[in-house]
């Protein structure tokens, strides 16, 4: 958890003023959940290891006999939970709101989340996710808004090329099952094919026998990977979505994949659909049912974002099914890209004054600025000029003009 410094507070507000308004534009609603849910919501089994980084509260009232008969069991000590995400909070407000929101309802969320991470670089104990979400649409429209909107904010901050990795639970399913894996030990052998990327096949194949998975399955999975493959280019399509399956792959999920990539490309303007389909993306959260994807772009190895369908978490909380997806982007690891803009700095100036000017000019001078949009600060002339201006052009100011009793105008020079 980290204290934010002003500069830097300028520069996240900023990134999170363009991402509010790009998701505004394509009809999305911004809402406010609370950081703390009840303890049975966090730990109901659909926030895969995130349930087990979740800050609990103690109940209230509990003495020190009731804290020691309830050390073996979690749920007896804690009633509430800071929230892990914005998806299960997400959850619990459509249920208990429905009736005043409509059909389809496009939901932002941004706000800070908490997990009990091991702190390192790049991972944080509190951090701030920025969501969409649709619920209420079962179709590929849901995903293409979402993924669109996630471009267009991307795009609006500077990071122009970004592409989004694409796949499907239902895929992943039956590819499994395709290869003989039974239901039992697929939750393991997903966290395995997860590790595709950084151990390969012959690590995978070797963690799946260490697993004690059915070996005809993990024979069929290694020869899979170790396939003849073209090198030749395909882009996003059912081609490459056929290609990258084994033979045989349902009709109905390849269709669903093939329409999501023609209402994005339809969406975005472009003959070229920056998806592009991997059939061995799992994500973690163990309530995706549907289509998972990533946010990649080429400047970075790591993704910027990502999210899925999860038509099943709501009816947990409502008692009947009703179909909801998720994109949320990496505030965090896009705060660190993105450039501010030249201009950001130029609108704001740094009054230095000696200590004989008049309180009332100064604060007329100030006025002034303010009134014609500036950001002002009022600085006293110290020994160091140098410094100070360093000072200022470090919190974000990009001009700065010097105040003498008596003076009518200002002379604004740049800090840079």
């Amino acid at each position: 958890m980290r204290d934010i410094l002003p500069a830097d507070k300028t520069r996240r507000e900023s990134v999170l003023s363009v991402i509010r308004d790009r998701y505004r534009s394509h009809g999305f609603d911004e809402i406010e959940t609370p950081a703390l849910e009840e303890y049975s919501r966090l730990h109901a089994g659909i926030g895969g290891d995130n349930e087990k980084l979740a800050y609990n509260v103690l109940r209230r009232g509990l003495d020190a006999d009731a804290i020691r008969a309830g050390a073996d069991d979690q749920a007896a000590l804690a009633d509430l939970g800071l929230r892990y995400d914005l998806t299960v909070p997400l959850a619990r407000f459509y249920a208990s709101n429905r009736a005043q929101l409509p059909g389809v309802f496009r939901a932002i969320q941004i706000g800070p989340v908490w997990r009990a991470e091991r702190p390192q670089k790049g991972r944080y104990r509190q951090f701030v996710q920025c969501d969409i979400d649709i619920i209420g649409d079962d179709s590929a429209r849901a995903e293409a808004e979402l993924m669109v909107a996630s471009l267009d904010a991307v795009d609006a901050l500077g990071l122009e090329g970004a592409t989004v990795r694409i796949n499907d639970r239902r895929a992943l399913d039956w590819m499994l099952d395709s290869f003989g894996f039974t239901v039992e030990e697929r939750p393991g052998v997903l966290i395995t094919i997860d590790k595709l990327d950084k151990i390969g096949p012959d690590g995978v194949a070797a963690e799946l026998r260490e697993r004690g998975a059915e070996a005809s399955a993990v024979d069929a999975f290694e020869a899979f990977l170790r396939r003849p493959q073209t090198r030749e280019y395909t882009p996003y399509g059912e081609r490459q979505v056929r290609t990258a399956l084994p033979e045989g792959a349902p009709d109905e999920i390849v269709q669903h994949l093939v329409g999501i990539g023609e209402a994005v490309a339809a969406g975005r303007g472009a003959t070229d659909i920056p998806l592009v389909f991997d059939p061995f993306l799992v994500r973690g959260m163990g309530y995706y049912t549907g289509t998972i994807f990533e946010l990649a772009h080429p400047s970075v190895s790591y993704s910027l974002g990502g999210g899925g369908r999860y038509d099943g978490m709501i009816g947990r909380f409502l008692g009947q099914q009703v179909p909801a997806v998720g994109f949320s982007l990496g505030f965090e690891r896009l705060v660190d890209l993105v450039e501010t803009g030249a201009d950001a700095g130029a609108q704001s100036v740094v009054l230095v004054h000696d200590a004989d000017v008049p309180v009332a000019e100064l604060v007329a001078h100030k006025a002034a600025l303010v009134a014609t949009g500036a950001r002002v600060r009022l600085e006293r002339r110290t020994k160091n000029l140098k410094a100070l201006l360093e000072r200022s052009a470090a919190d974000g100011y990009g001009a700065f003009a010097t105040v003498v009793a008596g003076a009518t105008t200002l002379e604004l020079k740049p800090l840079a």
